[in-house]
Formats: C-alpha cells, sequence, structure tokens
C-alpha cells in the first residue's frame, strides 16, 4: 500500500518555495545532452534553484547497472529514471533528465507518469543532425559503430524517434504546470544561448523565477 507522507507538495511549495518539474532532455549521442544539462543544473544552482542532473551514462553505474542497450533493457532503464525524476519534482526539485531514449513510447510513459502525478514535464529534443554528431563523436561511439564494434547504436543501425509534436523553443508559452514540448537545435545555436532558453523553460513550467 502506497504510505503518504506528513508533507505535501503544497507544504513545500508553501514554507519552502520549492516547485519542481522535469525536462527530459532526448537525441542523438553527440547532440549535446549532457553538456546543457551540466551547464543548466549549474545555472540554476546558481540562481537558488534547487536542480539535480540524472545522466544516462552516470546512471548505469548504480540504478541502471546491468541494463543492456537491446528494445526491452533501453525500456526498463527509462522507466527507472522516470520514476526518480518523478521522485525528485514531487520534492521540488527540477529534475534534468540526460538520456538518448531513442523510442517514443518508453518517452510517452515518461509523460504520463508525470501527468498523473500532476507535475510539470517538458519533453526537450536536443536537436543536431547525424552528421553533425557523428563529426563531433566525444565519446568515439561513432567511429566503433561503424566499424562494427557496436551493434544496436542510435542513429546508425537502432532508429531514433523524434517527438512527433514538438515546436521550436520561443513558439509559444507554456502556463505553469503543464507538459510541453520544444526543440533545441544545438547545430544552429551556442550551448549558452541554448541554456538560457531551458532557463526559460523552466520558468514557464514552474512559473516561479
Amino acid at each position: 500500500m502506497w504510505s503518504e507522507g506528513g508533507a505535501s507538495r503544497v507544504d513545500r511549495r508553501d514554507k519552502l518555495g520549492l516547485v519542481g518539474a522535469t525536462l527530459w532532455m532526448t537525441g542523438l549521442s553527440g547532440s549535446g545532452k549532457s553538456t546543457l544539462a551540466g551547464m543548466l543544473e549549474q545555472r540554476l544552482i546558481n540562481s537558488g534553484r534547487p536542480a539535480y542532473r540524472l545522466d544516462g551514462d552516470n546512471l548505469r553505474h548504480g540504478l541502471c547497472e546491468g541494463l543492456g542497450f537491446g528494445a526491452e533493457d533501453r525500456r526498463e532503464n527509462i522507466r527507472r529514471v522516470g520514476e526518480v525524476a518523478r521522485l525528485i519534482a514531487d520534492a521540488g526539485l527540477v529534475a534534468i533528465a540526460s538520456l538518448i531514449s531513442p523510442y517514443r513510447a518508453d518517452r510517452e510513459r515518461v509523460r504520463a507518469l508525470h501527468v498523473d502525478a500532476g507535475l510539470p514535464f517538458a519533453e526537450v529534443y536536443i536537436r543536431a543532425p547525424l552528421e553533425v554528431c557523428e563529426a563531433r563523436d566525444p565519446k568515439g561511439l561513432y567511429k566503433r559503430a561503424r566499424a562494427g564494434q557496436i551493434q544496436g547504436f542510435t542513429g546508425i543501425d537502432d532508429p531514433y524517434e523524434p517527438p512527433e509534436l514538438s515546436d521550436t523553443f520561443g513558439s509559444g508559452p507554456a502556463k505553469p504546470g503543464s507538459v510541453h514540448t520544444v526543440v533545441i537545435r544545438t547545430d544552429e545555436q551556442s550551448p549558452e544561448i541554448c541554456v538560457g532558453q531551458l532557463v526559460s523553460l523552466v520558468h514557464e513550467l514552474t512559473g516561479r523565477d
């Protein structure tokens, strides 16, 4: 049986000024997810807004240790991280999840988890063309995938399914507490501009500066 805590989300908002949300950053390897997530976390904390980054690679050292990269393991990986993000957002922090999360259905389940809980959620498509991501290749993964050393690599021999309903940033404000989907173009804008857009999105989702 679910056990309710002594402090509610309203208590955390009214007494501590905390309004949580989840930004789910999805995109190809090399698109800039981890870089932007780290910069966003620092910007928010510097401004006095509690935030925590959930990095896909880091989580495979603990919470998601032992999971592979097949469809079923990817689904379970996203489910686990989605549940943790929901808890962080419910606690009044901004959860910043940066994972490739290639399958649309898996991301929709995370979205529904937040909708059912009444928590602000944004799916953020960190978009850069495959050729740009492959040219960056910060971890050398594309090179290994092209050489056949990695099987089922997203963008090479496994698909990436972009969000179906996505708007470039600034196409319309989100109401506080709403569910939002936006595109951040890291091939066209500097990291600083992209992070500024993400900070604005956090403000829109939570109704707090």
